[in-house]
C-alpha cells in the first residue's frame, strides 16, 4: 500500500529525533514538545491561533488520557501516606521481618516485599512502607544499605513497574500508542519481565556478596533513624497520629485482606484495563476513609480531604512533565484527526502509522533488527528519568516495526520494559532518590552498580524477544 508523506509527517519524525537528541543529553524536553505541538497545529490549520490552540487542546486530550492513572497513583500515594502515619504498615510487615535472619534472606526479602507491595501501591509510595520499616532490620542482619537499596530498586521500579499488573498504567499507554489491547501487552511481558528480574537480580546479588566477602562495601546503617526517616519520597511527614495496638492489628489484616479480594475478583470478573484500576482505586478510598475516621476521630473529615490534596499534589508533580510528552506522541495517532479536523491524507491511518509503511518499504525489517531497536529506544527514552515520558513513543515504533499481529505486542513490551527499567528508577541517577534517600546512601553510586545487572538483563530479555516473535 502507497502512503503518500505530507510536511506532517516528516515534521513529525523530525521532532522525534530532536526529543531523543534531547533526551541523550539528559536536559528537559516539555520545551520541544510543545515546539512540535504548535509547528504540527500550524501546519494542520495553517493559522497562527489554531496552533497556539492546539497547544492547550492537546494538553486537555493527554490529560484524559492519562487521568486514570493519574487518579489511582495520587489515591494509592494518599491511602500510604495515612497506614504510615498511624503506623499501620509496620505492623503489616513485623510478622515478615522475624524471619530476616541473614544479608542473603535480607535482599531477597526485601526485594520480593518491595515487588508486591509495589505491584498494589507502585514503587514511590512503596518504599516509604517499605523502606522506613525493613531497612533497619535488613542492617542489623548485616546487609549493607547499599544492598538494600539495589533489592527495592530493582524488585520495586524495575519488576513490578516494567510489567504494572495491577494498576496497569505502563501498559495501557505502550498499549494505546500501539493500537493493541492492553491484555496482548501484558501477556507478552511475562515472560520479558520475568527473565529481566531474573538476571538483573541474581547478577546484582552475585556482585554485592562479592564485595561484601571481600569488604569493600560497608554495613555500616545510615548516620541515624532520625536521617532515614526524614528522607521519605514527596517530602512525607512521619509525625505519627496515635492509634491504639488493636485498631492497628485490625487494619493490618483487613487492609491486606481487602486487596487480595480485590486481585481474586479481578480473575473470577476478567477485569482489566481500567474497570481493574478503579477497583483498587476504589477500595484504596475506603481504606483511607476508614483509617482516617478511626485515627482523627473528629477531624477525621478535614484529616482525609488533606490526605487526598497531599496524593494529588504528589500524583500531579510526578505526571506533570509527562502530559506535555504525552500530547505530543498522541498526535501521531487519532489526537491529530479529533484536535485538528483531519488534516492528513485520504486513506491515511495516522502519522505513526503513515511512517510506518513508508519505512517498511525502505529498511529490510526483521525480528532481530526490530527487538534491537526496541531496547535501544526504550532505553533512550527513558534517559530523562521518568520511565512513562517515553513509552508512548516506544509503542509507536512497535506499531512499525511488528511484522505481524503476533509480533506487536510482544515488541511492544520489550520497549516498555526497557524504558521502565531504565528510566522508571534503576540507572538514571535523579530518578533514583527516593530509594536512596530512604537508605542514606549517594543515588549515583546507586546508580553505578546497577548498571552492570540492568545491561545484562536488556540483552538477555532482547535475545529471548527475538526467539519469541
Amino acid at each position: 500500500m502507497n502512503i503518500q508523506l505530507t510536511a506532517l509527517h516528516y515534521v513529525y519524525l523530525a521532532f522525534i529525533v530532536l526529543i531523543i537528541a534531547v533526551m541523550i543529553r539528559r536536559r528537559d524536553t516539555t520545551i520541544i514538545c510543545v515546539a512540535g505541538i504548535m509547528t504540527i497545529g500550524l501546519l494542520a490549520t495553517e493559522t497562527l491561533s489554531g496552533s497556539v490552540a492546539g497547544i492547550f487542546s492537546s494538553f486537555i486530550y493527554a490529560t484524559k488520557e492519562l487521568l486514570s492513572t493519574i487518579f489511582i497513583i495520587s489515591i494509592i500515594v494518599a491511602m500510604s501516606r495515612v497506614l504510615i502515619r498511624t503506623g499501620i504498615n509496620e505492623v503489616m510487615v513485623t510478622p515478615v521481618t522475624r524471619f530476616i535472619r541473614s544479608p542473603q534472606v535480607a535482599y531477597w526479602g526485601i526485594g520480593l516485599i518491595m515487588m508486591v507491595v509495589s505491584l498494589f501501591f507502585w514503587p514511590s509510595p512503596a518504599v516509604a512502607l517499605v523502606g522506613a520499616v525493613l531497612l533497619p532490620v535488613a542492617v542489623r542482619v548485616g546487609l549493607p544499605p547499599i544492598g538494600a537499596a539495589i533489592a527495592m530498586n530493582l524488585f520495586g521500579h524495575g519488576i513490578a513497574l516494567s510489567g504494572d499488573y495491577i494498576i496497569q498504567g505502563a501498559p495501557k499507554l505502550t498499549a494505546d500508542a500501539a493500537g493493541i489491547p492492553v491484555t496482548s501487552v501484558m501477556t507478552a511481558s511475562i515472560p520479558l519481565v520475568i527473565v529481566m528480574g531474573t538476571v538483573s537480580t541474581l547478577t546484582a546479588f552475585w556482585m554485592l556478596r562479592k564485595e561484601m566477602k571481600s569488604g569493600t562495601v560497608t554495613t555500616v546503617p545510615p548516620s541515624s533513624s532520625e536521617a532515614v526517616s526524614t528522607s521519605l519520597p514527596g517530602n512525607l511527614s512521619v509525625e505519627r497520629q496515635a492509634m491504639s495496638p488493636r485498631l492497628q492489628k485490625a487494619f493490618a489484616l483487613l487492609i491486606p485482606l481487602l486487596f487480595a479480594v480485590d486481585v481474586i475478583l479481578m480473575f473470577v470478573l476478567k477485569l482489566q484495563g481500567g474497570d481493574a484500576t478503579a477497583l483498587i482505586g476504589g477500595t484504596a478510598v475506603v481504606i483511607l476513609i476508614a483509617v482516617t475516621l478511626a485515627a482523627h476521630r473528629h477531624a477525621g473529615p478535614e484529616e482525609t480531604t488533606n490526605y487526598l490534596i497531599e496524593g494529588f499534589q504528589f500524583g500531579f508533580k510526578v505526571f506533570g512533565p509527562v502530559i506535555p510528552i504525552a500530547a505530543f506522541f498522541y498526535l501521531g495517532d487519532a489526537a491529530i484527526t479529533e484536535l485538528f479536523h483531519n488534516p492528513l491524507p485520504e486513506g491515511s491511518h495516522g502519522i505513526v502509522n503513515d511512517l510506518g509503511v513508508a519505512l517498511a518499504g525502505l529498511v529490510p525489517l526483521n525480528d532481530t533488527v526490530g527487538a534491537i531497536t526496541m531496547t535501544v529506544t526504550g532505553a533512550v527514552t527513558g534517559m530523562d528519568g521518568s520511565g512513562f515520558s517515553g513509552i508512548s513513543l516506544v509503542g509507536s515504533i512497535a506499531s512499525m516495526f511488528a511484522g505481524s499481529a503476533d509480533s506487536a505486542p510482544v515488541l511492544t513490551a520489550l520497549g516498555q520494559v526497557a524504558a521502565i527499567w531504565v528510566g522508571g528508577g534503576t540507572l538514571i541517577p535523579w530518578a533514583l532518590i527516593p530509594a536512596a534517600a530512604i537508605c542514606g546512601v549517594s543515588p549515583f553510586e546507586l546508580a553505578r552498580r546497577n548498571l552492570k545487572p540492568v545491561l545484562l538483563g536488556l540483552a538477555v530479555t532482547t535475545i529471548l524477544a527475538i526467539f519469541l516473535i
